[in-house]
């Protein structure tokens, strides 16, 4: 989609639109007054009340362009634009309830569409064409005036307003999160959000395009007394993820009424919405004083600026739409025993996220969330093809309504080719521990299995039937090579137990007489991700995946991300890749309507009490299992580079392309 189009002024008109004259003509009738108001109430005194003479037939029977597929830049020319509100936007002849362009009526009070039907108001036909327009009859042909535009760009025109109401209608309205307000969370500490355009899972994250400051959209006035809903232009000051603090047009440096919304909610409109919907634009109480032109204002601040695509409103919906439906079965990871994988039911689909209740579960209490893009779920009879294990349901034949999620709907891994070197149980590699998402472990892999897939043990805490095993594909980002962690400056959570320390990768494979995983086999890809430290998101706590949080992006190595949950301690951090399905944009729970959990507060992290530890703690044991009890003192050192050859990397990269941070294997 393209993101932004270069706006004219009031491009988008209603049904029947009026098709301006030419400025050549314009210039032969300039002694003929019209209206020159912008369309706002009586009671505005900076509209001025010019007067208007009918138009000729000349002008009336002119055919207006096809209305524009995109937006085009703003020019004063005579191009077809309309007023998209009250006094000079629509109006609706009183005599033949024709609706069309108030420039365009006839008399000075413009109440008919042509003289015509002004002379039969009075006349004998008034009460029959009165009561036709009461029944839904055909407006009469004395509102030909009016018909302007060939019959397609009329239908073309009316579909598009029925479809942007259809979409407003669906798109669902964005969810306050009580007591807790982004905009106040950036704007007192000065914060910067990651962009949209970093979560590619996302709704509109791979169609958000140039939407950035300085963008102008219509919402509505709130600084206005008016008994009915009214709107205004406003532009966008500063953007966090999908909330934008805004700022009406007029207020120039006076940041007095800003406001912040999110961008994709169903009150948010582009320039141009306002002529397409018969909606009144009224400027702001507070400076309806500083000009007595306000067509002329926004016709000059308007002239090459950018606004929402027509079809964004089409598009959020579009995006919201999720092929997994409540009662399809998966299969996904058992959070006792990450070692095999059960049959869960599709319970809701929120956002992407999916709540799925195991299907032995009879109260449907025994739960696990995830996102639809997770690689911990998969098509029934995975387990099956790759040889993974997998738990039998009690259940043995479909409850009604449930059916197998089509296989395409699961997100796809990388092919690998693993007919010539490839993993082989026993390799050592570093991998990010599950069951602690804060620590990069030294692990082995235990079972190799099809497709690519691989079983990985953490050392020194695996349980003897090997039923904290857990699954990750080859391709993988978080699983790395042998000294990974030492060139990155990461802190490597040597095995439970071990007493040689600090902990050294050379003698460690000596001892336990094993080898490294070749370097070549690991993911090496870095996408051009957008993320920088210090950005603030939305993060699933994967220690609890029902919980979306406030978090911060601490670190940077490439393509891992070091996440951080405001409020809390910095043991709860979580390693996180930069393309998880669990990362989110400000203002993503408000707008799918999850609950959104906030910072600590003050007092808890002034404290760092114990009751704040607990509660994260009981948090974190109802998934996959009990926390580990991992050492996070421990120091790094460098290994020794007479012993193993490094090839230096550097550490929190906030370049976005590919690093050399692997180790060189030794002939």
């Amino acid at each position: 989609m393209e993101n932004t189009k270069e706006l004219a002024f009031h491009i988008f008109c209603k049904p029947l639109l009026h098709s301006f004259i030419s400025q050549t003509e314009r210039s032969s009738q300039v002694e003929r007054k019209h209206r020159d108001s912008f369309g706002m109430f009586d009671g505005y005194d900076s509209c001025s009340e010019d007067t208007s003479s009918s138009s000729s037939s000349d002008e009336s029977e002119e055919e207006v362009a096809p209305l524009p597929s995109s937006l085009p830049i703003i020019k004063n020319n005579g191009q077809v634009y309309t007023y998209p509100d009250g006094k000079s936007g629509m109006a609706t002849c009183e005599m033949c309830g024709m609706v069309g362009v108030r420039d365009a009526f006839y008399s000075k009070t413009k109440r008919f569409c042509s003289v015509s039907c002004s002379r039969s108001y009075s006349s004998n036909s008034k009460k029959a064409s009165i009561l036709a327009r009461l029944q839904g009859k055909p407006p009469t042909k004395k509102a030909k005036v009016l018909q302007k535009q060939p019959l397609v760009a009329k239908l073309a025109a009316y579909a598009q307003y029925q479809a942007t109401l259809q979409n407003q209608a669906k798109t669902k309205a964005a969810v306050p999160v009580e007591g807790f307000s982004w905009g106040n969370y950036i704007n007192s500490n000065s914060f910067t959000a990651a962009p949209v355009t970093c979560f590619k899972h996302a709704p509109m994250g791979t169609c958000w395009g140039d939407i950035a400051e300085g963008v102008r959209v219509e919402v509505p006035n709130t600084d206005c007394s008016l008994p009915t809903k009214v709107f205004w232009i406003a532009g966008i000051v500063k953007l966090a993820g999908y909330n934008a603090l805004l700022r009406y047009e007029g207020f120039e440096n006076d940041s007095s009424l800003d406001f912040w919304c999110n961008i994709c909610g169903s009150d948010i409109h582009p320039v141009g919405w306002c002529a397409t919907s018969g909606k009144p634009l009224v400027p702001p109480r507070s400076i309806q004083h500083k000009y007595t032109n306000w067509k002329a204002f926004l016709v000059k601040r308007l002239t090459g600026a950018k606004t929402l695509p027509p079809d964004f409103s089409q598009k959020v919906s579009e995006s919201m739409q999720y092929p997994f439906k409540t009662s399809m079965r998966v299969e996904v990871v058992d959070k006792t025993h990450l070692c095999r994988t059960r049959v869960a039911v599709v319970d809701s689909v929120v956002g992407g996220r999916l709540r799925l209740v195991y299907e032995e579960s009879e109260d449907k209490t025994d739960d696990f969330w995830c996102h639809m893009y997770s690689p911990l779920i998969h098509h029934i009879g995975w387990s099956r093809s790759i040889g993974h294990r997998f738990k039998r349901s009690d259940i043995t034949k479909k409850q009604d309504g449930h059916f197998d999620a089509p296989p395409h709907l699961f997100m796809k891994v990388k092919e690998v080719d693993a007919a010539g070197e490839w993993f082989k149980e026993g390799m050592k590699l570093e991998a990010i521990d599950p069951l602690n998402l804060s620590a990069i472990c030294v692990a082995t892999i235990r079972k190799v299995l099809a497709d690519g897939y691989l079983m990985i043990g953490i050392d020194g805490s695996e349980a003897a039937d090997g039923s904290d095993w857990f699954c990750y594909h080859a391709t993988s980002p978080s699983i790395f090579p042998v000294g990974f962690c030492e060139i990155n400056m990461i802190e490597l959570t040597p095995p439970r137990g071990y007493a040689k320390l600090p902990f050294k990768w050379f003698d460690y494979l000596r001892e336990t007489d094993s080898i490294a995983a070749p370097v070549k086999l690991f993911n090496k890809e870095v996408p051009n991700h957008g993320f920088h430290v210090g950005m603030k998101l939305e993060a699933v706590d994967l220690m609890e995946p029902r919980l979306v949080c406030v978090a911060t992006v601490t670190r940077i190595i490439h393509r891992l991300l070091r996440i951080h949950f405001d409020g809390w301690e910095d043991e709860y951090d979580q390693w996180v890749d930069c393309e998880s399905p669990d990362l989110y944009p400000v203002g993503w729970c408000q707008l799918t309507g999850y609950q959104l959990q906030p910072p600590a507060p003050q007092s808890s992290r002034d404290s760092q009490s114990s009751s704040s530890k607990q509660k994260k703690k009981a948090k974190s044991q109802q998934y996959k299992g009990h926390k580990k009890m991992t050492s996070l003192q421990l120091k790094e050192e460098l290994l020794d580079g007479e012993e193993y050859s490094f090839l230096q990397g550097t550490s929190d990269q906030e370049s976005n392309g590919s690093a050399s941070y692997y180790i060189k294997q030794e002939p």
